[in-house]
């Protein structure tokens, strides 16, 4: 029991620091339209670990992931590449470096594991990942590095803004707008290198798009949407290897990126800005704004027509004006209970504060129709 709550703990912490990395960091990929370019580097990295142990012969978690780091870095120079020096768009170059990449990676995995000797056993759950196979110098390892690109980001963080929300004027400033892409570039390429023995290259771009997403509907300022998207990654991060612990043969890696996907949902639901409910409440409420306008004016357009400005009127009258004749009695107690009229027998007469109101809303609509 103790050394399943050590590898719950270990494999909760690594994932825990993998969202926390990879969701602030896939922020900047998210805002610059750039969300397929987390894929297409995790992809692009399965040659790097097969090579990596090729050449040296160990499966150590720092050799294998400087490997997969410097396999999604050439992928990405190889997308800017072509991008820039071709008419393929951007993401033609990414699906065509994506392909390619993890062509020669699966070849290479296959290649090492029609191998006689053992030592390859464990390489193809870089595919899919294998969280549950993290040890303590394995989150050290994707602790640092996380810690290494989040300090980065700290530390160009008016640099990165800059490129982010204006790379010509930043080109015009004088700063390095090239270099500055490709630091940018390199922060994500380790992001998404340290989670691939957890999730996969299949998976890891969920973990930079997803927490992005979400923290986006919540807030329009860059440091809200990098803090919450590292907050939602830890959180998926930790819960899914919570959940997937209570069951057996549930695999972690998915189930980090379904509680990331439950995130990105609940966010697009209920966020109090951008969410669907409160968007949905927006337009409830701004419809019902309109219909007590519209029966307000039209009380005070039949009240036009006597020299008294306060004649009652009939519902049934109002009714004959609107599109919605079963709102009109609804909509004319609410306008009761705001004082703007008041019940006269059958009929309804505009209140002194109501036909202030109505003269209002009428030279409104008289200057929008100008």
């Amino acid at each position: 029991m103790i050394e399943l709550d050590y590898t719950l703990r270990t494999v909760a912490l690594g994932a825990a620091v993998l969202g926390l990395s990879s969701g602030s960091l896939g922020s900047f990929a998210v805002l610059r339209g750039q969300s397929l370019l987390g894929d297409a580097i995790s992809h692009a990295a399965l040659p790097g670990v097969a090579l990596a142990f090729l050449l040296t012969g160990s499966k150590a978690p720092l050799v294998l992931v400087v490997g997969a780091g410097l396999a999604g870095w050439v992928g990405t120079l190889a997308v800017m590449s072509v991008v820039g020096r071709s008419r393929v768009p951007y993401d033609a170059a990414l699906g065509i470096v994506l392909s390619v990449f993890f062509g020669l990676g699966v070849v290479l995995l296959t290649f090492i594991q029609s191998r006689p000797d053992a030592s390859q056993a464990g390489l193809d759950t870089f595919l899919f990942g294998q969280a549950a196979a993290l040890v303590g110098r394995d989150v050290v390892t994707m602790a640092a590095l996380g810690a290494v690109a989040l300090l980065a980001m700290g530390v160009f963080w008016k640099e990165f803004k800059l490129l982010l929300f204006d790379p010509d004027f930043a080109a015009v400033q004088g700063f390095p707008a090239r270099a500055l892409d490709v630091g940018l570039t390199t922060l994500l390429v380790i992001a998404i290198v340290i989670g691939l023995q957890t999730v996969g290259v299949v998976l890891m771009s969920a973990l930079i798009v997803a927490p992005a997403a979400a923290a986006r509907q919540w807030t329009d300022r860059l440091w809200g949407v990098v803090v919450l998207a590292g907050v939602f990654g830890a959180l998926s991060g930790a819960a899914g290897a919570v959940i997937s612990s209570a069951g057996a043969g549930i695999p972690t890696g998915p189930t980090i990126v379904l509680v990331a996907t439950a995130v990105v949902m609940l966010s697009l639901a209920f966020a109090p800005r951008r969410g669907l409910v409160a968007a949905w409440l927006r337009g409830r409420r701004n419809r019902r704004v309109l219909r007590v306008a519209g029966t307000l004016e039209d009380l005070y357009t039949l009240a036009l027509g006597h020299q008294n400005p306060h004649h009652p009127h009939a519902a049934a009258a109002l009714r004959t004006m609107t599109a919605r004749p079963e709102s009109v009695e609804p909509t004319l107690l609410a306008l009761e209970a705001q004082g703007l009229v008041e019940p006269q027998s059958d009929a309804w007469a505009l209140t002194a504060r109501g036909l202030s109101e109505a003269r209002r809303l009428a030279r409104q609509s008289d200057l929008e129709d100008a």
